[in-house]
């Protein structure tokens, strides 16, 4: 019975490692992920999801300090955002709406701008345009619940639409999302703080292994890959969140 817990625990680590390397490539920090790979290996629902915004927290400071030191961060545009963002992820962390509901919707959401990133890696870049503000403080809010909501930081929402409308570089988007989720993960646990009972004991191992895989994420995300080659990874990363939605 313990090797099998054991094993269990090791296998988890290894997922939410790879997990956190590949999103954090791109600038975010894998809440997606994590909850798929829990709800894989049939962790309990309560434990899941303070468990994913407790994990996107440490990756999401990490990831954020590594991207702002390499410039490739948006301070206006990140103040304007989490001005709607926090109190609306709060106000979310308060709500559980039945997963049939929300998951269809937002996995074939999803799907459809991961495919649209994989058709801009191969079409030239936006020239960056001004911020509307109060649009940027709407999107936040709007992101901000969605997140509370979902037991994510945001970012698979964010970026698309950052990027769409041309308010940031691609590879600047990936800043200023890791800062974004940082902090609507923490203000989406502090929402519902109780549910921090249910964290696992096994959750220091967990935080390491997200730790590792955002050490390589970020290295890769800043030195390694191209503006093209950011898109493309954040077509897969959408992808890949679009179907844990449909069939999680």
């Amino acid at each position: 019975m313990i090797s099998i817990i054991l094993l269990s625990m090791v296998l988890i680590a290894t997922f939410l490692f790879f997990g956190a390397m590949l999103y954090t490539s791109v600038g975010h920090a894998g809440a997606s992920a994590y909850i798929a790979i829990m709800t894989i290996f049939d962790v309990p629902p309560i434990v899941i999801k303070p468990t994913a915004l407790t994990l996107n927290i440490f990756v999401s400071l990490y990831a954020s300090i590594r991207y702002i030191k390499s410039q490739l961060f948006h301070k206006s545009l990140f103040f304007y955002l989490i001005a709607g963002s926090i109190p609306a992820a709060f106000i979310g962390g308060h709500i559980n709406l039945p997963s049939h509901i929300y998951k269809p919707i937002i996995g074939v959401l999803l799907l459809l701008s991961g495919i649209r990133f994989l058709i801009q890696a191969v079409q030239s870049e936006k020239t960056i345009q001004e911020i509307n503000k109060p649009l940027a403080i709407f999107i936040g809010a709007c992101i901000g619940l969605l997140s509370g909501i979902t037991g994510t930081g945001g970012g698979i929402f964010l970026s698309p639409l950052i990027i769409w409308l041309g308010w940031v570089s691609v590879k600047q988007a990936s800043g200023t999302v890791a800062a974004f989720i940082f902090v609507n993960s923490v203000s989406g646990l502090l929402g519902n703080f109780a549910s921090t009972t249910a964290l696992p004991h096994e959750l220091p191992i967990y935080l390491v292994a997200v730790l590792l895989g955002a050490f390589i994420g970020t290295r890769f995300g800043i030195s390694r890959l191209s503006s093209t080659g950011v898109k493309r990874a954040l077509g897969c990363v959408l992808l890949i969140a679009g179907a844990k939605f449909l069939l999680a």
